[in-house]
């Protein structure tokens, strides 16, 4: 295993997450691409995102088949360089948790239709499956908020 993704299995086990890591042949880089490695839906992906809050970073957690609705929110995405500082992690393997330090996350909430979720473990290609209720356990300071993008319905006529 990675010592990225060992790190992170030990960081989660630390929190009272007992999950294996899993260290897949093609790259979870993406909602979709993790989906299909894992065989699950894209809405069990957990996206671990960055955002910026003025100058510190906040943790968006979403389901992969959603968009974080950064401006009602009040953030703007994060760059490479700020998500890597404020986590310890590159974009396309940073973990819900276990990060470099604390850090303000918002979770989503349409996150609690799926019994288990998938994320991202340290590297693009190591994830985790989590029950999705221990998963929030395992984020004291975590809080449970509405962060996706409303749907639009087209009106049929």
């Amino acid at each position: 295993m990675h010592p990225t993704a060992a790190r992170v299995q030990e960081r989660l086990r630390e929190r009272g997450l007992d999950v294996s890591v899993q260290v897949l042949p093609d790259s979870t880089r993406t909602a979709g691409e993790a989906a299909a490695a894992v065989g699950c839906e894209v809405g069990q992906i957990v996206k671990s995102l960055v955002f910026m809050r003025g100058e510190e970073p906040v943790m968006v957690l979403c389901a992969g088949d959603r968009r974080v609705a950064s401006t009602r929110l009040g953030l703007r995405a994060a760059s490479a360089e700020e998500a890597r500082t404020g986590t310890g992690f590159a974009i396309g393997g940073i973990p819900p948790l276990g990060h470099e330090r604390p850090l303000e996350t918002l979770i989503d909430e349409s996150l609690r239709r799926f019994e288990t979720v998938w994320c991202a473990a340290g590297t693009p290609y190591a994830v985790f499956e989590a029950e999705t209720d221990a998963l929030v356990a395992a984020i004291p300071d975590g809080a449970l908020a509405d962060v996706a993008e409303q749907r639009t319905r087209r009106s049929e006529t």
